[in-house]
């Protein structure tokens, strides 16, 4: 599982690493995401449906959102 630290960005710039590693991963990869920024829970998932990725998780903690995502296609 390849695990991608976002904490401390701002949007545009966790969702701009995320993309950029999801689409040098290859079918079935995890990337565990970590992130601070509350726009990420509408962004995540949103990448996800247009990558075609899977979210299998979101978990929000005190200082923290995390995500798993599964890359299907």
């Amino acid at each position: 599982m390849k695990r991608l630290d976002c904490r401390g960005l701002s949007c545009p710039f966790p969702l701009l690493k995320v993309r950029e590693n999801l689409l040098e991963t290859g079918k079935g990869d995890i990337i565990e995401i970590l992130a601070d920024d509350p726009l990420t829970k509408m962004d995540i998932p949103l990448l996800c449906q247009e990558l075609g990725c899977e979210l299998k998780e979101m978990e929000e903690g005190d200082n923290f959102i995390r995500f798993i995502v599964v890359k299907r296609i």
